[in-house]
């Protein structure tokens, strides 16, 4: 089980960039952005291909956003999170979610070296905000 303080440090994150973020409401991705915006956090949507998801503007990258954000969550193939990984952990960003399937070991082992809270091999960010998020 993941440790309570670590599920406290990026549920108060002061804004959250979710990486595959999919525009349909099917998508995991979709639900995963969704479900913590209805939580209350400030979430940005990360996807090359969607300048608009769910009434809010979409951003092709990390770079692009208007801020950075305090967390990211990667919602995408391993080789993209290592990418993003990397992207993030140069622009400050210490704090990492790997979705069950988005994991990549190369940048765990990267995001671990720069001092970041990572969290990998689960559980599910959405689940976890379902739990402590009210």
């Amino acid at each position: 089980m993941l440790p309570e303080d670590t599920i406290h440090a990026f549920l108060k994150a002061r804004s959250l960039a979710v990486v595959g973020v999919s525009r349909n409401p099917e998508k995991y991705g979709y639900k995963l952005y969704k479900t913590l915006k209805e939580k209350g956090m400030r979430v940005f949507a990360i996807n090359p291909q969607a300048t608009e998801v769910d009434g809010e503007p979409g951003y092709p990258s990390l770079h692009a956003l208007p801020e950075l954000p305090e967390a990211i969550v990667t919602v995408v193939p391993p080789d993209v999170t290592k990418a993003v990984v990397g992207q993030a952990l140069q622009a400050g960003v210490r704090k990492i979610w790997m979705q069950p399937g988005s994991e990549h070991e190369d940048a765990i082992h990267q995001a671990q070296q720069h001092g970041a809270t990572v969290v990998y091999g689960g559980p599910c960010i959405m689940v976890v905000a379902k739990t402590y998020l009210r």
